[in-house]
C-alpha cells in the first residue's frame, strides 16, 4: 500500500488536483505502478485507468456526499486521470464494503467531520478491510487524521472545544503514526468557542505529541517504510510550533539512531546531512554533552549519554528511551566496524529491518567467513587456512603457498595483531607465542601488489550511487609495525575492472544501504589461480567508511559531499548529491617522534592554496590538521591533504612532507 496524506488535494477554488510539490506527479506515478502490479485497466494509449473507491465522512448527508462525489470526479477528469469508475461509499452501499475495497485500485477518504467519519469506519471494518490492501490510499483532511493510529480530532465545530464529554483522541485506522493538522492558510488564525484552535488547544494538547500542519497543496507521501513531507509545512510540539520544510522541498520522517556520533569526528557530517533531510538524529555516546563539537550538538535532536558505550544493556536501554519517546525507529548506525556487531544486535532486537542483523555478521567480520561469499561472487582471493588446525596443518599449506604468510586475527580491524611470517622457524615461533590463541586467527598467502580500494555507497536495491578508488602504496601492516609515514590518495577515475570486481563483491555478500571500503590487491605480476599482472584480487571487506579523514578526500577528488550522498541514500533511498570536476587527492602524515627537514611553514609556502598553481588556486593543500590519537599507529599524527591535477605531482609531495632531517 502507498499512503498519501493531504489536507485538499487541490488549491483553493481550483477544480483540478494541483502539481506543486510534484503532486499531481506522484499520485499519477502511483497509480501506474498500482495498475501494472495489480493488473488494473489501461486504455489504449497504455495509461492507467484505476477503479477508484470513495469513502465518505459524512455517511448520511446524501446531499453532501453526492456533492462530493461530483466534484472529485470532475478534479480526477480535469487532471488527466481516466477512471474506469468511480464509487463512493457511504450508508447507501455500505454492507458491500468488502468488495467495494477488494476491487478498487484507489482509495480516496474524503473530508469532512473527524468523529462521525470515523465511527463510520468503525461501523464498516475499514481498518480490517485494507489490512493487505496493495493500492494506492490518500487522505483528504478528515480522511487524513483519521489514518492515524491514534488520531487527533481537535474541536472543529461549535460546543466542541468547551464539552467535556467531546474525545479529541479516537482510535483510527493505524495507518500510521503520523498526525496532520490540515488546511494551514484557512484554519491558522480560527476562533473555536472563543478559544484560537492553535495557540489555546493544538499547543496544550501537543506535550509528548507531535503534529504536523501545512497549506493546500502539501502532502506527506507514506511508501515501501518511508514518510517524506512535500511544501511548506510546521510541526507542533511541546507548545511550540516550527517550520521544518519550505515549497518545493522534502521532509523525511525517520528516527535514525547514531552510535558514537562524535568519533571519529567527522562522522558529525554524517549526522549534519540526515538533519539537513529532515530525518531525527538520536545520538548515543559516552562523552559529556558539553564536549560535543557545535555541528554535532546542531545535528542532534536528542543525545542520551551513556557510560560505557561496551555495555549493551545501557547502550540498549539508551535505544529503548529514544523508541519509547519518538517511536519505531527507522535506521540505526555508528558507521564503524567496532561497533558492527553490536549495531546488527540493536537492529535485531528493536525490529529495524534496515542494516545488517546479527545473521549476517559472521560473513562480514571473520575474514575465513568472507572468502565463502568471496567465491559465491567469482572473486579471485588469496589461500586461507584457520591456524585452529594446528602447526601441521600450516606447515603443509606453506608447503603450497611458500614463504612468507600472513597470519591475523580472523574477527580483527585494520593491522592490528597481523603477521608476517617469513621461515617455518618463525612459524614454529609464533605458534609458541600464541599458544592460548592461535585459535583466533588465521593464515594466508603473501600477494604482493598493489593495495587499493573500492569506497562506494550503495542503496537499498544494492546499487551504487557512489563509487572512488584509493591507493595504497605501502601495506598498512608495514606501516604500524615499521612506524613510518602514511602516504596514500584517491584517483581522480575509478578503473572499469575496479568497478566490476567491486560491484560484483557487493552483490555476493549481498550488500545493500551502506557506505562500504573494499580492499583489492592489484598483482604486480601473474599469479597461478589468481589472475594476470594488473588484475585485481580480493583482500577483505569492511562495512563501513574508509578511516581517518579519507571521506573528506573523496570529497576533494571528486568536487562532491560523500557524508551528505550518504544521508540521501538513508533518507530518500537516492543521490541527490552531484559531482563536480575531478582530481587526485594525497594524503601524507608525520610522526611526532620524528623530525622532518621542511617545516610546515614551508609546506604551505610550497603546496598551499594559490602558492602550488596560480592558474587553478583549488589545487594544493586542502586540509591541514592533527590526527587522534586513536587512530595515529596507522594514519599519523599530523596531516597534510593535497588536492592535485596530475599523478605525477603526487610523489613529489609525500617526499617534500616526509623528508627527514
Amino acid at each position: 500500500m502507498t499512503l498519501i496524506l493531504t489536507g485538499s488535494p487541490t488549491r483553493y477554488g481550483e477544480d483540478r488536483f494541483t502539481e506543486d510539490n510534484g503532486f499531481l506527479a506522484t499520485v499519477k506515478a502511483e497509480l501506474e505502478a498500482v495498475c501494472r502490479a495489480r493488473g488494473g485497466s489501461a486504455g489504449s494509449s497504455g495509461s492507467c485507468r484505476p477503479v477508484i473507491l470513495m469513502v465518505s465522512a459524512a455517511p448520511d448527508d446524501k446531499a453532501f456526499t453526492d456533492s462530493v462525489l461530483d466534484g472529485m470526479s470532475l478534479c480526477v477528469r480535469n487532471s488527466g486521470i481516466r477512471p474506469a469508475g468511480i464509487t463512493m461509499l457511504d450508508r447507501r452501499n455500505c454492507s458491500r464494503a468488502a468488495e467495494l475495497v477488494r476491487e478498487a485500485d484507489w482509495v480516496v477518504l474524503c473530508g469532512g467531520h473527524v468523529p462521525t467519519q470515523n465511527r463510520f469506519f468503525h461501523e464498516i471494518g475499514l481498518r480490517q478491510l485494507l489490512d493487505g490492501f496493495g493500492g494506492l490510499v490518500m487522505g483528504c483532511s478528515a480522511g487524513s487524521m483519521n489514518c492515524a493510529g491514534l488520531v487527533y480530532s481537535h474541536p472543529e465545530m461549535p460546543g466542541e472545544a468547551v464539552d467535556p464529554a467531546y474525545r479529541r483522541w479516537l482510535p483510527g485506522l493505524g495507518l500510521t503514526n503520523i498526525r496532520i493538522v490540515p488546511h494551514y492558510a484557512q484554519v491558522r488564525n480560527f476562533m473555536i468557542d472563543g478559544r484560537r484552535l492553535f495557540e489555546d488547544v493544538i499547543f496544550p494538547d501537543s506535550f509528548n505529541h507531535s503534529f504536523y500542519t501545512f497549506p493546500d497543496g502539501g502532502y506527506i507521501l507514506i511508501k515501501d517504510g518511508r514518510s517524506t513531507l512535500h511544501g511548506t509545512a510546521w510541526e507542533i510540539a511541546n507548545g511550540q510550533m516550527r517550520q521544518i520544510c519550505s515549497e518545493n522541498q522534502v521532509y523525511t520522517f525517520m528516527n535514525v539512531v547514531f552510535i558514537s556520533p562524535h568519533f571519529p569526528q567527522t562522522y558529525s557530517h554524517f549526522c549534519a546531512g540526515l538533519k539537513a533531510n529532515g530525518a531525527n538524529v538520536l545520538g548515543i555516546a559516552d562523552a559529556p554533552y558539553g564536549e560535543l563539537t557545535d555541528e554535532l550538538r546542531g545535528a542532534l535532536t536528542d543525545y542520551y549519554q551513556v557510560r560505557n558505550l561496551e555495555d549493551y544493556d545501557e547502550v540498549y536501554r539508551a535505544v529503548a528511551w529514544f523508541a519509547h519517546r519518538y517511536g519505531h525507529i527507522d535506521w540505526l548506525e555508528s558507521n564503524n566496524e567496532y561497533w558492527l556487531e553490536q549495531d546488527a544486535r540493536l537492529r535485531t532486537d528493536f525490529n529495524v529491518t534496515t542494516g545488517l542483523h546479527t545473521d549476517h555478521i559472521s560473513g562480514i567480520k571473520n575474514k575465513s567467513e568472507m572468502k565463502k561469499f568471496y567465491a559465491l561472487g567469482g572473486v579471485p582471493t588469496a589461500r586461507q587456512i584457520k591456524a585452529a588446525e594446528g602447526l601441521k596443518a600450516v606447515q603443509a599449506f606453506t608447503r603450497k603457498t611458500g614463504f612468507p604468510i600472513i597470519a591475523k586475527p580472523d574477527n580483527g580491524v585494520g593491522a592490528s595483531g597481523t603477521f608476517k611470517i617469513h621461515s617455518d622457524s618463525e612459524l614454529r615461533d609464533w605458534f609458541g607465542a600464541h599458544e592460548s590463541n592461535y585459535g583466533a586467527f588465521v593464515v594466508e598467502e603473501f600477494i604482493t601488489g598493489l593495495l587499493t580500494s573500492y569506497d562506494a555507497i550503495y542503496d537499498s536495491h544494492g546499487e551504487p550511487l557512489f563509487e572512488s578508488m584509493g591507493v595504497y602504496p605501502t601495506p598498512i601492516m608495514d606501516i604500524v609495525h615499521g612506524n613510518l609515514d602514511s602516504c596514500y590518495w584517491v584517483e581522480r577515475d575509478v578503473p572499469a575492472a575496479l568497478s566490476r570486481i567491486g560491484r560484483r563483491t557487493v552483490k555476493a555478500f549481498g550488500i545493500k544501504s551502506r557506505f562500504v571500503h573494499l580492499e583489492f590487491f592489484k598483482l604486480d605480476r601473474d599469479r597461478e589461480g589468481l589472475g594476470k599482472k594488473g588484475d585485481f584480487v580480493g583482500l577483505e571487506v569492511n562495512m563501513r567508511p574508509a578511516g581517518g579523514y579519507t571521506p573528506d578526500m573523496m570529497n576533494y577528488a571528486h568536487s562532491t559531499d560523500v557524508y551528505q550522498i550518504w544521508a540521501d541514500m538513508v533518507t530518500f533511498d537516492q543521490r541527490r548529491k552531484g559531482a563536480g570536476e575531478q582530481y587526485f587527492c594525497a594524503y601524507a602524515s608525520r610522526r611526532d617522534c620524528y623530525t622532518y627537514k621542511h617545516s610546515h611553514g614551508d609546506i604551505l609556502a610550497r603546496y598551499g592554496a594559490g602558492a602550488f598553481s596560480e592558474s587553478d588556486p583549488s589545487l594544493g593543500i586542502c586540509m591541514c590538521r592533527r590526527m587522534p590519537d586513536a587512530l595515529s599507529d596507522a594514519l599519523g599524527n599530523q596531516v597534510y591533504m593535497a588536492r592535485l591535477s596530475s599523478r605525477k605531482d603526487i610523489q613529489p609531495f609525500f617526499d617534500f612532507v616526509c623528508e627527514k632531517a
